[in-house]
This record gives structure tokens, C-alpha cells and sequence, in this order.
């Protein structure tokens, strides 16, 4: 199994606009993070797309551009690409480049993404959030597999004998496809035979077994070989040396977060019960100690049924530059081993 770290660019701004030398700051930590998950002996770091005060992630291939010319090993990915919003040569062209910088390290993960701002951002109608996704992933694995392309669809001009460079170093750009909880996505994932990327943040993830099996059992209708049909789990985490330790650190943030999203979405506000709830046995926050998060891991991947990827999101509870250098330690030293 490999281990990853996902990240949004959080700069703990959520009502005064941070300054420039601020964000110089905070992008300066945040490759520094990227590049010790490489030295850590990580897998694959993650970088979200998102259009809103409190992320800096709004130009992930930028950053992970960026990250490459620093890292040797690690896989860089996005988490998610907001590929409903996006332009798919774009997005194609932006990831071979990517690819080629990196000497064949990227990877997407294609989503709708859990927030909604960028559809008016770019122009897309929010009542068209199925189609256009289904209409540019079409477009992008017809990009990623033809080098001379011929397309059409609905939401953007045809393509006719059409082609688009650069080619990535890997023969094939690998696409994963990012999923919430909507069973017409895991089904479409495994009709494509594509892997997929389940995002778990709440609840009990061996609730996800059901949806976990109608992607394997529509790939393997489709013909696609049970080794292609990979499953990964995205989940919050936060290691630290001791159980307690971890939930102290990472519980104030989390709350501050979850509460303020929920006055969005109509959640009630976070409480300690419901949070430490969420770190017992079957719940989904992976976090504690390095033994008892890779224990979870294991537990969680057995309840689905074999997962091949876990990428922890650390980075949305206002944790310090330090502590979460720490904890990617951690996870390089003694849970990444454990679950190779």
C-alpha cells in the first residue's frame, strides 16, 4: 500500500486577507513540507484545487511544478482536479508538463470537488455539475490515449484532427477518478476502468464497502482486469507520538474548520465528543499514534476490501509548520513501513 499527503495550501485566514510576504511564507513551508515527505520516504503528495480566501491552491500544478524541481521519488497529484470547471487540453497540457519537469512523477485525480465557487468563477452553469464532468473526462482520456484528437460534445467547440502537446514522460497519464459518496461515480469509474480515490471525512469508512463493490463489479463487467481497479482513501489524519498528544493538537482547528463550513452547509457546530467519536475503531479521522493509525489503515483496507493508496489531509486544522513536519516524519518512519 502506498502513503501519501494530501494538502489545500491552508493559510489559517479566514476573514483578513493574508498579506504578500504572508503568502510567500506560507508557500515557503508548504514546499518545505512536500519536499520532506520526499526525504521521509512518502509515496505521493496531493495538491487540492480550490478558489476561496483560506487555500492557496487555486494553481495546484504551479506549486507542484514547483515541488518537483525539489523532490526526487515522491508522485505529485492533485486532490482533486475540478475538472466540471476546467478546460481539459488545459488541464491535460498543464499535467504532461508537469510530467515532464518531474521525469515522469505526476498523476491526476479527477473530481466535481466538495465546493462549488468555481463554476461561477469560470462561467459554468451549476445545474449542468453531471454533464459537464462526464462530457470533460471523456475529452481528457481522449487527450491522454491520441496525441492527434478528433471530439465533440455539447459544452465546448469540436476538436478535428487536432493535436495537443506536450507529451507526458509516461506513456500513459495516470487518472484517477476522485469520488465523495454517489454511486453513479464509483459505477462510471469502473465501467472506464479507471482507479479510484474515495474520500472519506466523516462517518464509518467499512460504510463504503457497498460503493466499493459496484465500482469493482462495474469494471469487471467491463472487462478491465481486477489488478487495474485500484482503490485509494483520502481521509483526515494527524499522527503525533502519543494518541492524546494527537487529538489535543488537531481537535481546536478542526473544530474552528468543520463548525464554519457547517454554517455554510447547515452542520451543526463540532463538538470533542462527536470529533473523538470520529477516531474510535471504525471511524474515519485517522488520528493518533503512528501504531494505531497504521493499525486503522489496515483495518480500514480489510473493510473494503483492499485499498492500494492512503493520503492523509492534515493541513485544514491550523496546525503549525513544525508540527506538521513532525507528523510527516512519523508517518514516513512508522506507518508508511507498516503498510508496505
Amino acid at each position: 500500500m502506498e502513503t501519501g499527503i494530501d494538502s489545500f495550501a491552508g493559510t489559517n485566514a479566514h476573514d483578513i486577507r493574508p498579506t504578500p510576504a504572508q503568502y510567500m511564507q506560507e508557500m515557503a513551508n508548504l514546499l518545505d513540507r512536500i519536499q520532506h515527505a520526499d526525504e521521509a520516504g512518502l509515496d505521493v503528495f496531493g495538491m487540492g484545487e480550490h478558489h476561496r480566501k483560506e487555500f492557496m491552491d487555486s494553481a495546484p500544478t504551479v506549486i507542484m511544478g514547483a515541488a518537483a524541481a525539489r523532490t526526487k521519488k515522491i508522485r505529485l497529484a492533485s486532490a482533486v482536479t475540478v475538472l466540471s470547471a476546467a478546460d481539459p487540453v488545459r488541464v491535460f497540457q498543464n499535467f504532461a508538463t508537469l510530467d515532464i519537469i518531474s521525469g515522469g512523477r505526476a498523476e491526476i485525480v479527477a473530481g466535481r470537488g466538495s465546493f462549488i465557487e468555481a463554476f461561477p468563477l469560470f462561467g459554468f452553469n451549476l445545474d449542468d455539475y453531471d454533464a459537464l464532468f462526464a462530457e470533460k473526462l471523456d475529452l481528457l482520456l481522449t487527450l491522454r490515449n491520441n496525441e492527434t484528437v478528433n471530439w465533440q460534445g455539447e459544452f465546448r467547440p469540436p476538436l478535428v484532427n487536432q493535436t495537443v502537446y506536450p507529451r507526458p514522460v509516461q506513456e500513459k497519464l495516470p487518472v484517477w477518478l476522485g469520488v465523495g459518496g454517489t454511486p453513479q461515480s464509483f459505477v462510471r469509474a469502473g465501467i472506464l476502468g479507471l482507479p479510484l480515490m474515495v474520500a472519506v471525512i466523516g462517518g464509518e469508512t467499512h460504510r463504503f464497502k457497498p460503493l466499493v463493490d459496484l465500482y469493482r463489479e462495474a469494471g469487471k463487467r467491463a472487462g478491465h482486469a481486477p489488478e487495474s481497479l485500484k482503490v485509494g482513501l483520502h481521509s483526515l489524519g494527524y499522527v503525533a507520538p502519543t494518541r492524546q498528544a494527537a487529538l489535543d493538537a488537531y481537535f481546536p482547528g478542526y473544530a474552528e474548520t468543520f463548525t464554519r463550513i457547517g454554517r455554510e452547509r447547515g452542520w451543526p457546530p463540532v463538538t470533542r465528543t462527536h470529533f473523538e467519536a470520529q477516531t474510535q475503531e471504525k471511524g474515519a479521522l485517522l488520528i493518533g499514534s503512528p501504531d494505531e493509525v497504521a493499525e486503522k489503515i489496515l483495518r480500514h483496507s480489510e473493510a473494503l476490501g483492499g485499498i492500494s493508496r492512503v493520503t492523509f489531509q492534515m493541513d485544514n486544522a491550523g496546525l503549525s509548520h513544525r508540527q506538521l513536519l513532525d507528523a510527516i516524519e512519523l508517518i514516513g518512519k512508522h506507518i508508511a513501513p507498516a503498510l508496505r
